[in-house]
């Protein structure tokens, strides 16, 4: 894990697009290495890379050229991590907010110029990967964490494990499913949020046939943001997960 930084300049004229991607890695060093080098295929290499699922060895997340890693304490095994490019180092501030799970990170980048020509000084990115559990609300990492009220941009993505409607309109939910997605998007709608995936563009496909294709990677922006992000896509190659990696330029 490293350090924060600073530097500083005007972010809009140093990076007229800044890309983010996130992906379920599920643990694999071959995912984390295709979707790696799979960044080719995109006009612009991101600026942040945010992982659900990475590969580590005894908690130690794996080095690639050109990133900084960031991941919760590693008292345990990370479930998340961000991956920061050295470019927006050499430009921006960057520092990392931790929490009291190893399913959440934050970073928070900063410029005292302001951010894409707005005057918002920072920018939060949250990243998580929300697991079932047994207990109200049936997930490990209740709404009101996720999805509370920043004066600032937010932007929220990762592995949600929850099937909603607005995301993906076909599927037949169950009773406890709807339930649980109506307390997290409730929370979006009164903070608010906007939810950025394309409904209906899955972001799984299992590897067996029984189960449908879903989709469990969502990001949501909150009303500072929206306006700074351009597009949600999913234009990257397979890696060989049963994820696909989510692309949200700024």
């Amino acid at each position: 894990m490293e350090n924060s930084f600073t530097r500083y300049s005007d972010s809009s004229a140093v990076f007229p697009s800044f890309p983010i991607v996130q992906h379920n890695c599920l643990g694999s060093w071959d995912v984390f290495l295709s979707h790696f080098h799979s960044f080719a295929f995109l006009p612009h290499p991101p600026l942040l890379f945010a992982i659900q699922d990475p590969h580590s060895r005894r908690s130690v997340l794996p080095t690639f050229p050109g990133f900084l890693s960031f991941a919760p304490p590693p008292r345990r095994r990370p479930r998340v991590a961000i991956y920061v490019s050295r470019v927006l180092n050499q430009h921006l501030s960057c520092s990392t907010v931790f929490h009291d799970s190893s399913q959440m990170l934050c970073v928070d980048v900063f410029s005292p110029e302001g951010l894409f020509g707005y005057p918002h000084h920072s920018l939060t990115v949250t990243t998580v990967y929300v697991l079932q559990t047994n207990h109200p609300p049936y997930r490990s990492i209740p709404p009101d964490r996720l999805l509370s009220f920043l004066p600032y941009p937010h932007l929220v993505l990762g592995d949600f494990n929850l099937h909603q409607l607005l995301a993906d309109p076909c599927p037949s939910l169950s009773e406890r499913e709807f339930i649980i997605s109506a307390c997290y998007l409730e929370a979006a709608f009164d903070f608010p949020y906007h939810l950025l995936n394309t409904p209906g563009v899955y972001t799984r496909f299992p590897v067996d046939t029984i189960c449908r294709p879903s989709v469990l990677d969502q990001a949501f922006a909150n009303t500072a943001l929206s306006p700074l992000v351009s597009s949600w896509d999913t234009p990257l190659p397979s890696t060989c997960s049963d994820h696909v990696p989510c692309v949200i330029p700024l």
